[in-house]
């Protein structure tokens, strides 16, 4: 298992810059974003550590020159939108870029990309589904011909005004998964698995790993602070955001020890990127690289111990 962090949090590095950071904490891999660039449309989105609109041998020299430099590597490629949104010219868009970077991560000795499945947030499951499989079939032919790799963050993008009422990403839930793998049965489909949107949900984080081990392609180390004397005045169907907070790992309500462990014991040995999104470490690029300090030291002796 390899310990690292996504580089969302770190907009104003470069990428030898956020590799050199991460070499110095003791980090092993990065998630590198790879966002369009353009201005951010929420919170850690808009991040271009790498530019996919450059020619690829110019990006593979970069990333040839960062890795060497620093003995860290890439775990994968970044590029979380909403590939089913309901404004036909977002959707398209996302889709075009999800496919560039498709066709760059084994150019670059990348075999993963991770992103979102998307979702017309005003319209239930079933009415998203068609439009889903006929977006994602082509993704997928395109991956399986590329030999990439693609993992699903779990996130359900339901924590704005606007995200509201259905979340901005449909692959939410075991159930949902097995509907996704049972529709979509690319063995090059798979997981970004955060333990974080499972515990706000109130649903077990760990049997999933146990379940999809097979589907686990790269983990998001993220913790979440449920807030139960809030939990108790507004219940679950408040807005998230109202009885939860997102933490570092070690802030909140995960037993790190215990999920560590889990993957050790299903096999994984993949990556295992930190996620900061705690706002008590946003505040300056110090505190936020505070926190990629603090978050590796909670975890660092606890993959250590798994070999």
């Amino acid at each position: 298992m390899q310990l690292g962090f996504v580089s969302a949090i770190l907009p104003e590095l470069s990428l030898q810059e956020v590799l050199q950071q991460a070499s110095r904490l003791g980090y092993a891999c990065v998630e590198v974003m790879c966002w369009p660039p353009s201005k951010a449309d929420r919170r850690y989105a808009g991040v271009t550590h790498l530019d996919a609109a450059q020619p690829s041998d110019v990006l593979r020299d970069v990333v040839a020159t960062a890795t060497e430099n620093t003995g860290v590597t890439l775990s994968g490629l970044g590029y979380y939108p909403n590939c089913l949104s309901a404004n036909p010219l977002e959707s398209a868009a996302a889709v075009e870029h999800l496919e560039r970077l498709i066709r760059l991560a084994p150019q670059l000795g990348l075999q993963r990309v991770n992103t979102f499945i998307g979702r017309d947030h005003n319209r239930s499951l079933d009415e998203n589904w068609p439009n889903l499989l006929k977006t994602w079939r082509p993704l997928l032919k395109l991956a399986e011909d590329e030999g990439v790799s693609i993992g699903i963050e779990n996130c359900p993008m339901y924590f704005t005004r606007d995200e509201w009422p259905g979340g901005k990403n449909i692959a939410t839930s075991p159930a949902i998964w097995n509907r996704l793998f049972s529709d979509l049965p690319s063995p090059n489909l798979g997981l970004n698995y955060d333990p974080s949107h499972l515990v706000w949900q109130h649903m077990d984080y760990l049997q999933p790993l146990r379940a999809f081990a097979d589907r686990l392609f790269h983990v998001h180390l993220k913790d979440a602070q449920l807030h139960r004397d809030r939990l108790n005045q507004v219940g679950i169907l408040a807005h998230p955001l109202e009885y939860h907070t997102p933490r570092l790992p070690g802030r909140g309500e995960v037993d790190w020890n215990l999920f560590i462990s889990t993957l050790a014991a299903i096999g994984y040995a993949g990556p295992a990127c930190v996620e900061v999104e705690d706002r008590d470490f946003e505040n300056s690029l110090e505190s936020r690289l505070e926190a990629l300090q603090f978050s590796y030291q909670h975890l660092a002796p606890l993959v250590s111990t798994q070999g």
